[in-house]
């Protein structure tokens, strides 16, 4: 099958999508080419995940189960974990995890098991496209010599491509669909078909020169805001010695029409991409004898805040007599933003971990995440518990680590000893500041 043929194939909406990877990143690649009108074929190797999306549940809460019932009462809709029928797809958009190792290294084992999957029943005329980010040549140098493994050559007899996920949940005024979509092809074919690919799905496509390139964008956004967190991060540090309030003075710098971009701190870097993808350049700029200092710093000072959260909750509760061993501390939200259900790389994990390692006796409430699950790193075994004035009170401190908009501060302030505040959630309370410490 010809570039042109297969580009003919999606246009005429006949040609088959393989996803795999059905979570925050797959799935709602899956919800548009199904409304696309195109026929989808979701893969995973969690059986549960599969069983859920064939009965018509949904486990990411911003894609309700009602959208899941409609994908699979199309038609157009089936999930599988048998990798055997990757031969079916047309084209295939690989939407894997891509951790670091304990090293800050790239884990490259779930593009390594998806591609020799896929070798195994990789046909002519089939478009493959990662969309797993990771270091630049990471599709050209690692996965392409796996795909070709069967005999096949990439350009001739299938074609390759890379474009980036830009998947940013919680958002209200951009959705899968309206965001632009980057697009790099090992060649000129290859380009051509993921173009059209995404073209029949998504409203904006921008294709670029190559993979590399494709590759070193998503880079640079998420290296952006890694570096310019980790600048206020400090300044939030340097500011607290000093007694200035660092969110006054962004808001007062925010002014400025132009020329500044308000960035904000935290307890830490949260999410897939932005707390790992920078050290996948700093990786791969070492093979070319470069060292990434921007990049290394920012990574130290955004790895630090948990700890020093907890350093200001233990002067916090010194100065009330209470030893931090022994205390019994309340984290609010363990989502790693506001809004949402995704807990991946969340600070507030860690948190809780160096609250347990302290000698603390630790709760957590998030009405959006009701219970732990065993994670890569994490396995906290812990249930949210339900927030009222009572339980509130029993505990030497809150710390709200995620600022959900569900949350009734003032009842909270009300209610607590007191409250760590790592992201200004308490800005327009108006009782009780004196319980109230940013940290």
């Amino acid at each position: 099958m010809s570039s042109k043929h297969l580009v003919e194939k999606i246009q005429q909406k006949k040609a088959i999508v393989g996803v795999i990877g059905l979570g925050y990143v797959g799935l709602p690649l899956v919800r548009e080419f199904v409304r696309a009108g195109l026929p989808v074929i979701g893969f995973d190797v969690d059986k549960a995940k599969v069983d859920a999306l064939l009965a018509g549940r949904s486990y990411i809460a911003h894609i309700p189960p009602q959208t899941v019932k409609e994908m699979v009462a199309s038609g157009r809709f089936s999930a599988t974990t048998d990798f055997s029928k990757l031969k079916k797809p047309d084209c295939i958009l690989i939407c894997v995890p891509t951790p670091l190792t304990k090293q800050r290294e790239p884990d490259m084992q779930y593009i390594e098991k998806t591609a020799q999957a896929i070798v195994k029943t990789l046909r002519k005329g089939q478009l493959i496209i990662l969309e797993s980010t990771t270091y630049p040549g990471t599709t050209r140098e690692y996965m392409l010599p796996i795909l070709e493994s069967g005999g096949l050559k990439a350009g001739k007899d299938f074609y390759v491509a890379f474009s980036p996920e830009r998947e940013d949940p919680g958002r209200k005024d951009y959705s899968t669909r309206t965001i632009p979509k980057v697009v790099g092809g090992l060649d000129a074919d290859s380009l051509a078909a993921a173009v059209a690919c995404y073209a029949a799905a998504i409203d904006t496509v921008v294709p670029v020169s190559s993979c590399e390139a494709a590759e070193a964008a998503k880079i640079l956004e998420n290296t952006y805001r890694c570096v310019n967190i980790a600048l206020v991060n400090e300044l939030k540090v340097l500011f607290d010695r000093m007694g200035i309030d660092v969110w006054e003075v962004i808001r007062a710098a925010s002014t400025k029409p132009f020329g500044f971009t308000p960035f904000y701190p935290g307890p830490g870097l949260g999410g897939h991409c932005i707390p790992i993808d920078p050290f996948y350049l700093s990786w791969k700029a070492r093979q070319y004898g470069l060292t990434t200092r921007f990049i290394e710093l920012a990574g130290e000072i955004n790895v630090s805040m948990p700890r020093y959260v907890i350093a200001r909750l233990a002067d916090a509760l010194n100065e009330r007599a209470k030893p931090l061993k022994g205390a019994k501390v309340l984290v609010l939200g363990l989502a790693y933003k506001k809004d949402i259900d995704d807990v991946r790389e969340s600070p507030s994990l860690e948190l809780i971990e160096l609250l347990q390692e302290y000698g603390c006796r630790v709760d957590y409430n998030d009405p959006h995440v009701p219970r732990t699950h065993k994670m890569r790193e994490h396995n906290l075994r812990m249930t949210s518990k339900k927030i009222n004035p009572r339980m509130l009170a029993s505990y030497d401190a809150v710390l709200i680590s995620t600022d959900h908009s569900s949350y009734d501060y003032q009842m909270i302030v009300d209610n607590a000893r007191l409250v760590i505040d790592t992201r200004n959630a308490c800005k327009s309370i108006r009782r009780g500041r004196r319980k109230v410490l940013k940290a």
